[in-house]
Protein backbone atom coordinates (compact mmCIF):
# COMPACT_ATOMS: atom_id res chain seq x y z
CA UNK A 1 0.00 0.00 0.00
CA UNK A 2 1.34 3.27 -1.24
CA UNK A 3 0.84 6.01 1.32
CA UNK A 4 -0.23 9.11 0.43
CA UNK A 5 1.34 12.36 1.28
CA UNK A 6 -0.40 15.77 0.32
CA UNK A 7 0.71 18.47 -1.20
CA UNK A 8 1.34 20.48 1.94
CA UNK A 9 3.63 17.64 3.30
CA UNK A 10 6.01 17.76 0.53
CA UNK A 11 6.38 21.82 0.20
CA UNK A 12 6.84 21.40 4.38
CA UNK A 13 9.46 18.44 3.46
CA UNK A 14 11.27 19.82 0.68
CA UNK A 15 11.18 23.55 2.78
CA UNK A 16 12.63 21.75 5.53
CA UNK A 17 15.37 20.53 3.57
CA UNK A 18 16.13 23.56 2.21
CA UNK A 19 16.51 24.86 5.76
CA UNK A 20 18.82 22.54 6.61
CA UNK A 21 20.92 22.63 3.54
CA UNK A 22 20.90 26.06 4.39
CA UNK A 23 21.97 25.60 7.49
CA UNK A 24 25.00 23.29 6.36
CA UNK A 25 25.86 26.24 4.07
CA UNK A 26 26.05 29.03 6.71
CA UNK A 27 27.85 26.83 8.95
CA UNK A 28 30.27 25.44 6.66
CA UNK A 29 31.46 28.83 5.53
CA UNK A 30 31.12 29.81 9.69
CA UNK A 31 34.38 27.54 9.80
CA UNK A 32 36.09 27.65 6.26
CA UNK A 33 36.05 31.21 5.82
CA UNK A 34 37.99 31.63 8.90
CA UNK A 35 40.66 28.83 8.23
CA UNK A 36 41.46 29.99 4.73
CA UNK A 37 41.78 33.20 6.76
CA UNK A 38 44.07 32.19 9.12
CA UNK A 39 45.94 29.71 6.71
CA UNK A 40 46.86 32.76 3.95
CA UNK A 41 48.56 34.79 6.40
CA UNK A 42 50.41 31.82 8.10
CA UNK A 43 51.73 31.23 4.44
CA UNK A 44 51.11 33.86 2.62
CA UNK A 45 54.70 34.91 0.55
CA UNK A 46 57.44 36.65 2.27
CA UNK A 47 58.42 40.30 1.71
CA UNK A 48 61.22 40.41 -0.52
CA UNK A 49 64.65 39.67 0.61
CA UNK A 50 63.40 38.26 4.02
CA UNK A 51 64.57 34.67 4.67
CA UNK A 52 68.13 35.53 3.44
CA UNK A 53 70.90 33.28 3.11
CA UNK A 54 74.17 35.09 2.11
CA UNK A 55 77.39 33.53 0.41
CA UNK A 56 80.10 32.65 2.93
CA UNK A 57 82.29 35.80 2.47
CA UNK A 58 85.96 36.47 3.55
CA UNK A 59 86.78 38.54 6.41
CA UNK A 60 89.61 40.38 7.26
CA UNK A 61 88.56 39.87 10.88
CA UNK A 62 85.98 37.74 12.78
CA UNK A 63 85.80 38.74 16.74
CA UNK A 64 83.61 36.77 18.85
CA UNK A 65 82.38 38.85 22.22
CA UNK A 66 80.38 37.76 25.16
CA UNK A 67 78.57 39.11 27.89
CA UNK A 68 79.24 36.93 31.41
CA UNK A 69 77.32 36.58 34.61
CA UNK A 70 78.32 34.03 37.35
CA UNK A 71 78.04 33.19 41.26
CA UNK A 72 81.22 33.60 42.96
CA UNK A 73 82.27 32.11 46.17
CA UNK A 74 80.34 34.20 48.19
CA UNK A 75 77.56 33.33 46.57
CA UNK A 76 77.18 37.06 44.88
CA UNK A 77 76.39 37.44 40.85
CA UNK A 78 79.18 38.74 38.82
CA UNK A 79 78.93 40.47 35.37
CA UNK A 80 81.87 41.14 33.13
CA UNK A 81 80.19 42.83 30.20
CA UNK A 82 82.32 43.16 26.32
CA UNK A 83 79.01 43.21 23.59
CA UNK A 84 77.92 46.68 23.91
CA UNK A 85 81.46 48.23 25.01
CA UNK A 86 82.30 46.94 21.16
CA UNK A 87 78.93 48.57 19.81
CA UNK A 88 79.53 51.76 21.12
CA UNK A 89 82.89 51.52 19.83
CA UNK A 90 81.62 51.16 16.25
CA UNK A 91 79.18 54.26 16.66
CA UNK A 92 82.21 56.79 17.97
CA UNK A 93 84.76 55.67 15.06
CA UNK A 94 81.50 55.58 12.22
CA UNK A 95 81.80 58.31 9.64
CA UNK A 96 79.58 57.69 6.84
CA UNK A 97 77.18 55.46 8.11
CA UNK A 98 75.44 53.40 11.31
CA UNK A 99 72.57 50.98 10.73
CA UNK A 100 70.89 49.82 13.80
CA UNK A 101 68.38 47.50 14.11
CA UNK A 102 67.41 46.41 17.61
CA UNK A 103 64.34 44.55 19.25
CA UNK A 104 64.22 45.75 22.85
CA UNK A 105 65.54 49.38 23.39
CA UNK A 106 64.08 50.81 25.95
CA UNK A 107 64.59 51.20 29.58
CA UNK A 108 61.44 49.39 31.12
CA UNK A 109 62.69 46.72 34.20
CA UNK A 110 59.76 44.89 34.88
CA UNK A 111 58.04 44.87 38.27
CA UNK A 112 61.37 44.10 40.06
CA UNK A 113 63.78 46.96 38.82
CA UNK A 114 67.61 46.08 38.80
CA UNK A 115 69.59 48.06 36.22
CA UNK A 116 73.50 46.88 35.70
CA UNK A 117 73.23 49.28 33.17
CA UNK A 118 71.11 51.94 31.94
CA UNK A 119 72.11 50.81 28.45
CA UNK A 120 69.08 52.06 26.48
CA UNK A 121 70.37 55.97 27.54
CA UNK A 122 74.08 55.06 27.04
CA UNK A 123 73.37 53.68 23.17
CA UNK A 124 71.09 56.81 22.56
CA UNK A 125 73.62 59.01 23.84
CA UNK A 126 76.32 57.55 22.02
CA UNK A 127 74.16 57.76 18.97
CA UNK A 128 73.11 61.54 18.88
CA UNK A 129 76.71 62.28 20.10
CA UNK A 130 77.96 61.06 16.86
CA UNK A 131 75.32 63.10 14.57
CA UNK A 132 76.54 65.64 16.69
CA UNK A 133 79.80 65.16 15.43
CA UNK A 134 79.45 64.43 11.98
CA UNK A 135 76.19 65.79 10.76
CA UNK A 136 76.39 64.02 7.44
CA UNK A 137 75.99 60.71 8.35
CA UNK A 138 73.77 58.47 7.21
CA UNK A 139 71.93 57.23 10.64
CA UNK A 140 69.23 54.89 10.85
CA UNK A 141 67.38 53.31 13.92
CA UNK A 142 65.16 50.32 13.08
CA UNK A 143 63.20 48.77 16.22
CA UNK A 144 60.05 46.76 16.82
CA UNK A 145 56.46 48.64 18.19
CA UNK A 146 57.18 46.76 21.36
CA UNK A 147 59.26 49.73 22.42
CA UNK A 148 56.20 52.06 22.01
CA UNK A 149 54.06 49.61 23.31
CA UNK A 150 52.40 48.96 20.46
CA UNK A 151 51.80 53.08 19.82
CA UNK A 152 50.44 53.04 23.62
CA UNK A 153 53.39 54.83 25.53
CA UNK A 154 55.78 57.15 23.63
CA UNK A 155 59.35 56.25 23.97
CA UNK A 156 61.69 59.14 25.18
CA UNK A 157 64.71 57.50 23.80
CA UNK A 158 63.24 57.52 20.24
CA UNK A 159 61.62 61.11 20.51
CA UNK A 160 65.66 61.91 21.85
CA UNK A 161 66.65 60.73 18.54
CA UNK A 162 64.74 62.21 16.36
CA UNK A 163 65.03 65.37 17.88
CA UNK A 164 68.29 64.91 17.11
CA UNK A 165 68.22 64.29 13.48
CA UNK A 166 68.30 60.65 13.62
CA UNK A 167 65.42 59.06 11.77
CA UNK A 168 63.72 56.09 13.85
CA UNK A 169 61.74 53.43 11.89
CA UNK A 170 58.98 51.02 13.61
CA UNK A 171 59.26 48.10 11.87
CA UNK A 172 55.77 47.14 9.85
CA UNK A 173 55.05 43.63 11.59
CA UNK A 174 51.58 43.18 9.55
CA UNK A 175 53.54 42.19 6.59
CA UNK A 176 54.88 39.03 8.35
CA UNK A 177 52.78 35.87 8.50
CA UNK A 178 51.10 35.07 11.67
CA UNK A 179 52.83 32.46 13.89
CA UNK A 180 49.73 32.31 16.10
CA UNK A 181 46.92 31.88 13.59
CA UNK A 182 44.08 31.80 15.79
CA UNK A 183 44.16 34.98 17.49
CA UNK A 184 45.53 36.95 14.77
CA UNK A 185 42.67 36.00 13.32
CA UNK A 186 40.97 37.45 15.57
CA UNK A 187 42.96 40.40 16.00
CA UNK A 188 42.64 41.28 12.09
CA UNK A 189 39.03 41.87 12.21
CA UNK A 190 38.29 43.55 15.63
CA UNK A 191 41.66 44.63 16.63
CA UNK A 192 43.88 45.93 13.74
CA UNK A 193 41.17 48.29 11.99
CA UNK A 194 40.90 50.21 15.12
CA UNK A 195 44.79 51.18 15.27
CA UNK A 196 45.97 52.44 18.87
CA UNK A 197 46.14 55.39 20.88
CA UNK A 198 47.95 56.26 24.18
CA UNK A 199 45.75 55.93 27.57
CA UNK A 200 45.55 54.86 31.07
CA UNK A 201 43.52 52.37 31.16
CA UNK A 202 45.43 49.80 32.24
CA UNK A 203 49.12 49.24 33.94
CA UNK A 204 51.93 48.87 31.82
CA UNK A 205 52.85 45.10 31.60
CA UNK A 206 56.48 45.77 31.18
CA UNK A 207 57.20 48.96 33.40
CA UNK A 208 55.81 52.31 34.76
CA UNK A 209 53.00 53.99 33.11
CA UNK A 210 49.26 52.72 31.87
CA UNK A 211 48.08 51.93 28.35
CA UNK A 212 45.39 50.79 26.54
CA UNK A 213 43.24 47.91 26.38
CA UNK A 214 44.25 47.64 22.35
CA UNK A 215 48.04 47.49 23.84
CA UNK A 216 47.43 44.40 25.35
CA UNK A 217 45.69 43.10 22.62
CA UNK A 218 47.92 44.00 20.40
CA UNK A 219 50.89 42.27 22.51
CA UNK A 220 49.28 38.65 22.51
CA UNK A 221 49.36 38.62 18.94
CA UNK A 222 53.27 37.32 19.62
CA UNK A 223 55.18 39.57 16.23
CA UNK A 224 58.60 40.66 16.97
CA UNK A 225 61.07 41.77 14.89
CA UNK A 226 63.55 40.04 16.61
CA UNK A 227 67.01 41.08 15.23
CA UNK A 228 70.00 42.83 17.17
CA UNK A 229 72.17 44.15 14.31
CA UNK A 230 74.51 47.29 13.62
CA UNK A 231 75.97 47.63 10.48
CA UNK A 232 78.20 50.63 10.31
CA UNK A 233 81.58 52.05 8.31
CA UNK A 234 85.25 51.39 9.47
CA UNK A 235 88.63 52.96 8.18
CA UNK A 236 88.01 52.34 4.28
CA UNK A 237 85.54 49.21 5.23
CA UNK A 238 82.37 48.40 6.97
CA UNK A 239 82.02 46.17 10.11
CA UNK A 240 79.15 43.89 10.60
CA UNK A 241 78.00 42.96 14.21
CA UNK A 242 75.10 40.75 14.98
CA UNK A 243 73.77 39.83 18.59
CA UNK A 244 72.02 37.76 21.21
CA UNK A 245 72.13 41.47 22.93
CA UNK A 246 69.15 44.05 23.52
CA UNK A 247 70.16 47.50 24.61
CA UNK A 248 67.46 47.26 27.00
CA UNK A 249 67.87 48.09 30.64
CA UNK A 250 66.07 45.19 32.27
CA UNK A 251 68.59 42.94 30.29
CA UNK A 252 72.01 44.64 31.26
CA UNK A 253 72.35 41.20 33.31
CA UNK A 254 71.84 38.81 30.90
CA UNK A 255 74.58 36.05 29.11
CA UNK A 256 74.86 37.32 25.76
CA UNK A 257 76.92 36.54 22.70
CA UNK A 258 78.06 38.49 19.50
CA UNK A 259 79.91 38.44 16.30
CA UNK A 260 81.95 41.21 14.63
CA UNK A 261 83.07 40.78 11.43
CA UNK A 262 84.12 42.92 8.35
CA UNK A 263 84.13 42.28 4.65
CA UNK A 264 81.73 42.00 2.29
CA UNK A 265 79.32 40.16 4.34
CA UNK A 266 78.33 43.43 6.01
CA UNK A 267 77.05 44.14 2.57
CA UNK A 268 75.04 41.18 2.95
CA UNK A 269 73.96 42.23 6.30
CA UNK A 270 72.89 45.41 4.90
CA UNK A 271 71.02 44.30 2.42
CA UNK A 272 68.70 42.36 4.89
CA UNK A 273 68.10 45.40 6.80
CA UNK A 274 66.94 47.17 3.44
CA UNK A 275 64.42 44.66 3.38
CA UNK A 276 63.05 45.50 6.88
CA UNK A 277 63.02 49.07 5.65
CA UNK A 278 60.88 48.15 2.35
CA UNK A 279 58.56 46.09 4.29
CA UNK A 280 58.10 49.29 6.80
CA UNK A 281 57.83 51.56 3.84
CA UNK A 282 60.86 53.58 4.06
CA UNK A 283 63.35 54.47 1.41
CA UNK A 284 66.35 51.81 1.35
CA UNK A 285 70.36 52.74 2.09
CA UNK A 286 71.93 52.53 -1.35
CA UNK A 287 74.82 50.45 -1.05
CA UNK A 288 78.53 51.90 -1.41
CA UNK A 289 80.34 49.12 -1.24
CA UNK A 290 82.83 47.75 -3.47
CA UNK A 291 85.56 44.74 -2.65
CA UNK A 292 85.95 41.57 -3.42
CA UNK A 293 83.43 39.12 -2.44
CA UNK A 294 85.44 35.93 -3.57
CA UNK A 295 86.30 33.77 -0.58
CA UNK A 296 88.84 31.07 0.44
CA UNK A 297 87.01 28.73 2.88
CA UNK A 298 89.75 26.83 2.92
CA UNK A 299 92.77 29.34 4.50
CA UNK A 300 90.04 31.94 5.76
CA UNK A 301 87.88 32.39 8.05
CA UNK A 302 84.45 33.00 6.61
CA UNK A 303 81.21 34.53 7.38
CA UNK A 304 77.48 34.12 6.35
CA UNK A 305 74.42 35.97 6.67
CA UNK A 306 70.88 34.16 7.45
CA UNK A 307 68.01 35.60 8.76
CA UNK A 308 64.78 33.65 9.28
CA UNK A 309 64.42 30.25 7.98
CA UNK A 310 67.55 29.97 6.40
CA UNK A 311 68.77 29.82 9.81
CA UNK A 312 67.14 26.92 10.59
CA UNK A 313 68.44 24.99 7.51
CA UNK A 314 72.29 26.61 8.69
CA UNK A 315 71.60 24.75 12.08
CA UNK A 316 69.99 21.87 10.47
CA UNK A 317 72.60 21.76 8.01
CA UNK A 318 75.58 21.11 10.31
CA UNK A 319 73.68 18.71 12.85
CA UNK A 320 72.63 16.09 10.00
CA UNK A 321 75.99 15.88 8.92
CA UNK A 322 77.24 15.24 12.74
CA UNK A 323 78.73 11.95 13.29
CA UNK A 324 81.62 9.94 15.02
CA UNK A 325 84.05 12.74 15.45
CA UNK A 326 81.87 15.57 15.86
CA UNK A 327 81.53 17.72 18.65
CA UNK A 328 78.30 19.80 19.26
CA UNK A 329 78.69 22.29 21.91
CA UNK A 330 74.89 24.33 22.19
CA UNK A 331 74.14 26.95 24.20
CA UNK A 332 70.86 28.50 24.16
CA UNK A 333 67.79 30.63 25.62
CA UNK A 334 65.07 28.49 24.32
CA UNK A 335 65.09 25.42 22.98
CA UNK A 336 61.81 24.06 21.27
CA UNK A 337 61.71 23.12 17.67
CA UNK A 338 60.63 19.82 16.82
CA UNK A 339 63.03 19.49 14.10
CA UNK A 340 65.91 21.19 15.76
CA UNK A 341 65.10 18.39 18.82
CA UNK A 342 65.01 15.98 16.60
CA UNK A 343 68.45 15.88 14.74
CA UNK A 344 70.34 16.43 18.40
CA UNK A 345 68.96 13.24 19.20
CA UNK A 346 70.06 11.71 15.64
CA UNK A 347 73.51 13.55 15.76
CA UNK A 348 73.71 11.62 19.46
CA UNK A 349 72.51 8.10 17.65
CA UNK A 350 75.31 8.61 15.06
CA UNK A 351 78.00 9.10 17.10
CA UNK A 352 78.38 13.01 18.11
CA UNK A 353 79.53 13.66 21.02
CA UNK A 354 77.02 16.80 22.17
CA UNK A 355 76.79 19.21 24.61
CA UNK A 356 73.63 21.26 25.61
CA UNK A 357 73.52 24.63 28.45
CA UNK A 358 70.28 26.03 28.46
CA UNK A 359 68.70 29.02 30.28
CA UNK A 360 66.06 26.74 32.79
CA UNK A 361 63.47 29.67 31.89
CA UNK A 362 62.93 30.60 35.76
CA UNK A 363 63.46 34.45 35.48
CA UNK A 364 61.66 37.21 33.18
CA UNK A 365 62.18 40.69 34.20
CA UNK A 366 61.31 40.06 37.69
CA UNK A 367 58.18 37.38 37.02
CA UNK A 368 58.74 33.60 37.72
CA UNK A 369 58.36 31.28 34.61
CA UNK A 370 56.86 27.56 34.59
CA UNK A 371 60.48 26.44 32.86
CA UNK A 372 58.78 25.65 29.66
CA UNK A 373 60.07 24.90 26.65
CA UNK A 374 63.31 24.32 28.02
CA UNK A 375 62.39 21.72 30.81
CA UNK A 376 60.65 19.50 28.89
CA UNK A 377 63.06 19.13 26.04
CA UNK A 378 65.99 19.22 28.17
CA UNK A 379 64.12 16.14 29.79
CA UNK A 380 63.96 14.21 26.36
CA UNK A 381 67.75 14.96 25.64
CA UNK A 382 68.21 13.31 28.52
CA UNK A 383 66.21 10.41 28.06
CA UNK A 384 68.06 10.12 24.93
CA UNK A 385 71.54 9.87 26.64
CA UNK A 386 72.61 13.52 25.84
CA UNK A 387 74.13 15.29 28.30
CA UNK A 388 72.50 18.57 29.81
CA UNK A 389 73.33 21.18 32.00
CA UNK A 390 71.44 24.75 32.93
CA UNK A 391 72.99 28.14 33.33
CA UNK A 392 73.08 29.28 37.00
CA UNK A 393 71.09 32.36 36.76
CA UNK A 394 69.71 34.72 39.78
CA UNK A 395 67.15 36.98 38.53
CA UNK A 396 68.84 37.03 34.56
CA UNK A 397 68.88 34.94 31.77
CA UNK A 398 71.40 32.89 30.39
CA UNK A 399 70.67 35.05 26.86
CA UNK A 400 72.84 33.44 24.02
CA UNK A 401 71.88 31.63 21.27
CA UNK A 402 75.08 29.44 19.50
CA UNK A 403 76.13 26.49 18.20
CA UNK A 404 79.83 25.56 18.11
CA UNK A 405 80.72 22.45 15.77
CA UNK A 406 84.41 20.77 15.66
CA UNK A 407 85.97 17.50 15.44
CA UNK A 408 86.63 17.01 11.57
CA UNK A 409 89.88 17.33 11.21
CA UNK A 410 90.66 20.86 12.16
CA UNK A 411 87.30 22.78 10.73
CA UNK A 412 85.05 24.49 12.82
CA UNK A 413 81.90 26.09 12.59
CA UNK A 414 79.91 28.92 14.98
CA UNK A 415 76.15 29.88 14.70
CA UNK A 416 75.55 32.61 16.65
CA UNK A 417 72.32 35.81 16.56
CA UNK A 418 69.40 37.10 17.46
CA UNK A 419 67.46 33.67 16.95
CA UNK A 420 66.05 31.29 19.43
CA UNK A 421 65.14 27.46 18.48
CA UNK A 422 61.78 27.82 17.80
CA UNK A 423 59.33 27.52 15.80
CA UNK A 424 58.21 31.26 15.87
CA UNK A 425 62.06 32.33 16.01
CA UNK A 426 63.16 30.01 12.93
CA UNK A 427 60.02 29.28 10.98
CA UNK A 428 59.83 32.47 9.04
CA UNK A 429 57.27 34.33 11.38
CA UNK A 430 59.62 36.45 13.57
CA UNK A 431 62.84 38.64 11.76
CA UNK A 432 65.71 37.36 13.04
CA UNK A 433 69.35 37.37 12.29
CA UNK A 434 72.51 34.60 12.87
CA UNK A 435 75.62 34.77 11.30
CA UNK A 436 77.36 31.63 10.13
CA UNK A 437 81.56 31.42 10.99
CA UNK A 438 83.54 28.47 9.37
CA UNK A 439 87.33 28.53 10.17
CA UNK A 440 89.55 26.51 12.08
CA UNK A 441 89.57 25.62 16.02
CA UNK A 442 92.61 28.18 15.72
CA UNK A 443 90.77 30.97 14.28
CA UNK A 444 90.41 32.96 17.61
CA UNK A 445 86.55 34.34 17.23
CA UNK A 446 85.75 29.95 17.39
CA UNK A 447 88.59 29.36 20.14
CA UNK A 448 87.45 32.75 22.16
CA UNK A 449 83.43 31.51 21.66
CA UNK A 450 84.49 28.36 22.66
CA UNK A 451 86.62 29.19 25.81
CA UNK A 452 83.54 30.94 26.44
CA UNK A 453 81.04 27.79 26.07
CA UNK A 454 83.93 25.70 28.26
CA UNK A 455 84.06 28.22 31.45
CA UNK A 456 80.24 27.84 31.58
CA UNK A 457 80.12 23.84 31.10
CA UNK A 458 83.02 23.54 33.62
CA UNK A 459 82.95 25.98 36.51
CA UNK A 460 86.60 27.36 35.82
CA UNK A 461 88.02 29.08 38.10
CA UNK A 462 86.04 28.85 40.88
CA UNK A 463 83.15 30.39 38.88
CA UNK A 464 79.83 28.78 39.08
CA UNK A 465 78.48 29.23 35.66
CA UNK A 466 76.36 26.35 35.59
CA UNK A 467 74.43 23.59 37.97
CA UNK A 468 73.80 19.64 37.15
CA UNK A 469 70.68 18.85 34.88
CA UNK A 470 69.38 17.40 38.21
CA UNK A 471 68.98 20.73 39.84
CA UNK A 472 66.04 22.17 37.80
CA UNK A 473 64.82 18.54 36.68
CA UNK A 474 61.23 18.20 35.63
CA UNK A 475 59.90 15.41 33.86
CA UNK A 476 56.32 16.43 34.50
CA UNK A 477 53.96 15.27 31.59
CA UNK A 478 51.71 18.07 32.34
CA UNK A 479 54.70 20.37 30.95
CA UNK A 480 55.98 18.42 28.21
CA UNK A 481 51.94 18.21 27.06
CA UNK A 482 51.62 21.82 27.28
CA UNK A 483 54.94 22.54 25.84
CA UNK A 484 53.99 20.27 22.50
CA UNK A 485 50.93 22.21 22.15
CA UNK A 486 52.27 25.88 22.29
CA UNK A 487 54.84 25.18 20.31
CA UNK A 488 52.51 23.39 17.23
CA UNK A 489 49.57 26.29 18.07
CA UNK A 490 51.82 29.37 17.95
CA UNK A 491 50.18 30.25 21.31
CA UNK A 492 52.57 31.19 22.96
CA UNK A 493 55.36 33.95 23.96
CA UNK A 494 58.30 31.55 22.96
Amino acid sequence: MIAHISKDSWLNMIGSRKRRVAIIVRLSQMFTIPLLLMGCHSFKPLPEGISYQGAHRASEEVVFLSDSTWIDENGQRQVEQDVFDDLFRIISAAEKLIVLDMFLYNDFQGPVPETTRALSSELTEALIARKAQVPGINMVVITDPLNTLYGGLPSAQFQQLEAAGIPVVITDLRQLRDSNPVYSFFWRIFIKPFGNTTASTLPNPVGPGRVSLRTYLELVNFKANHRKVLIADQGDGYVGFITSANPHDGSSAHRNAAVRFSGPAAADLLATENAVLALSGQPEIPFEFSFDTTSDAETTATAQVVTERKIKAAYLSHLQAAGVGTKLDLMMFYLSDRDIVKALKSAHERGAVLRVLLDPNKDAFGREKNGIPNRPVAAELVRAGIDVRWCYTKGEQCHAKMLLVSGQADRAVLISGSANLTRRNLENFNLETNVVVTGTTADSSIADAQIYFDDAWRNRDNRQYSVEYSHYKDESLWRRGLYRFMEWSGISSF
